[in-house]
């Protein structure tokens, strides 16, 4: 059974960065509401626990508090910046305000060099601190290994029974031996394996795709974007001809969009593959809309409609396969009353109706985006398929503004896929994060040989991000954009105008509607 790591989530910023700190070396990990029963953590075979950060206080009523016994568990633990505090406090230490509050970077000066936490470090070294209580007096057993300018206790901790603590944040960059902490907890402490990999990962979850499915049938709604993707090759692996997959063309797709779906996964993979033309019923619902909200909820009621009619279709179907991954998993609801705020609604085929009575099989739900790519690497899909610029679920409605109409529809098509053949053909496309073309529903005076035009304006929007959250711009060298600009003009009937949009996220949104 594979190794994991408990990351208890007190509602830091941060605890996404643990988890996926500890996942790069190699270590299983997963993030838990915070006051988890140990018997749920004994279940997962858990081999150490670490406190995540957290805005509250320990010194606030109604502050967050991990199962107490969890601490007779006989398993290392790990207090980061308020997890540090909650340790100190819970085994009966104090924690006190701060005279002086830390944030931003700091020094950390080890002052025990046999401490196994902090094997290899150098005396000093670079950190990030974000807090204002600090330890004032340690627990029975403990002592201090390391200090900060305005902390005699930036680490400490307690070798008999394995547990540890630090003021700072080790997940972050700005910490310059953060990984080499966390390395040694997971080595040292917790004597990981460092097993975990992507092909682990494909063989386990294909046997147990097959253990849970058996001789039942799965659907899945494939969008052609990574997520639903790499879900339908991993469930197509472990279970063949049992998968079906329904693409819808609504009509608001790239150019040429339902045609390399097919090719990809019908013809290379092999995936049982119903494509559904729904392209006038989409149309025809979204005529004369001009809300982008509206035009979100018509599609996403829309397209369950299809979808239910194809699995009544398909004949008797028992599970629904869908690519759900784990930050959707964790942005998407509280968890059960998580100190952390909901980010987004997360709706993965648009919330099926419950009339349809179909089990969930959700593969990807426990992995982040990048490593729902590297299982896709691993299974053979090409780097086109695994890098695609993300694409939103409304499609084209989104980057057509106001009503949609086939004409407009048709126009941004074709623009659009001169701005990403261009990027592609000159070495660009992989070095910005997400780039499309959007269609302004605004006619200009242009000249056109010796003839004035009254045509549309096409936007090009380009910019580089990690997360969607925040975005900036993409610089996109002059001449590139001039040679887009001119083929748009040049090739796309309607268009006499091309701008460039140099918005960053925030204040503007990365899509426009």
């Amino acid at each position: 059974m594979t190794q994991n790591i408990a990351v208890l989530d007190f509602g830091s910023q941060y605890t996404q960065v643990i988890a996926r700190r500890v996942r790069e070396c190699k270590v299983f990990s997963k993030i838990y509401r915070y006051d988890v029963s140990p018997e749920i953590l004994k279940r997962d075979n858990i081999c150490g626990v670490i406190f995540s950060g957290g805005p509250a206080s320990v010194l606030s009523d109604g502050s967050p508090r991990p199962n107490k016994a969890i601490f007779e568990m006989g398993v290392p633990v790990l207090g980061i910046c308020y997890g540090i505090q909650l340790l100190a406090h819970m085994l009966g230490g104090e924690v006190g305000k701060g005279v002086a509050r830390e944030y931003g970077k700091g020094m950390l000066t080890v002052t025990d060099k046999d401490c196994v936490l902090l094997k290899n470090l150098p005396e000093k070294s670079q950190v990030w601190n974000s807090h204002g209580d600090k330890l004032v007096k340690l627990p029975d057993g403990f002592k201090a290994v390391a200090v900060t300018e305005n902390s005699e206790f930036a680490v400490i901790e307690n070798v008999k029974r394995h547990f540890y603590g630090m003021q700072f944040h080790p997940e972050v960059m700005h910490t310059e031996k953060g990984m080499d902490i966390l390395k040694n907890f997971l080595y040292e402490v917790c004597l990981c394996k460092g097993d975990w990999s992507m092909a682990s990962f494909v063989e386990t979850t294909v046997d147990n795709i097959r253990k849970t499915v058996g001789d039942k049938n799965v659907i899945l709604a494939l969008s052609g974007g990574v997520d639903s993707s790499v879900a339908a090759v991993l469930i197509q692996k472990a279970i063949g001809d049992q998968l079906t997959c329904v693409f819808v063309d609504h009509g608001l797709l790239r150019l040429n969009e339902r045609e390399k779906v097919e090719a990809m996964y019908r013809d290379h993979f092999k995936i049982k593959l119903i494509t559904v033309d729904a392209e006038s019923r989409f149309l025809k619902e979204l005529a004369g809309v001009t809300d982008p909200e509206q035009k979100r909820k018509i599609i996403g009621r829309e397209f369950i409609t299809v979808f239910e009619n194809e699995v009544k279709n398909v004949g008797h179907v028992d599970f629904l396969g869908q690519g759900t991954i784990y930050p959707d998993v964790i942005e998407s609801i509280p968890i059960d009353g998580n100190p952390a705020a909901m980010i987004k609604s997360h709706h993965n085929v648009g919330g099926l109706p419950e009339r349809m009575k179909l089990k969930l099989l959700e593969p990807l739900r426990e992995l982040f985006k990048d490593e729902v790519r590297a299982v896709g690497a691993e299974l053979g899909m090409p780097r086109h398929v695994l890098w695609r610029h993300p694409f939103p679920g409304p499609g084209l409605a989104v980057r057509c503004l106001g009503e949609i109409r086939k004409e407009y529809l048709d126009i941004l098509r074709k623009a659009d896929d001169i701005f990403i053949e261009e990027l592609y053909s000159n070495g660009l496309y992989y070095d910005v994060w997400q780039a499309f073309a959007v269609f302004l529903p605004v006619r200009t005076v242009g000249v056109m040989g010796d003839e004035r035009t009254y045509d549309y304006v096409i936007a090009l929007r380009a910019v580089n991000s990690t997360d969607a959250m925040t975005a900036d711009w993409s610089q996109l060298p002059h001449d590139f954009l001039g040679k887009v600009s001119t083929r748009i003009i040049n090739e796309v009937r309607g268009v006499n105008r091309v701008v460039l949009d140099i918005s960053s996220k925030p204040p503007a949104t990365i899509e426009w509607e």
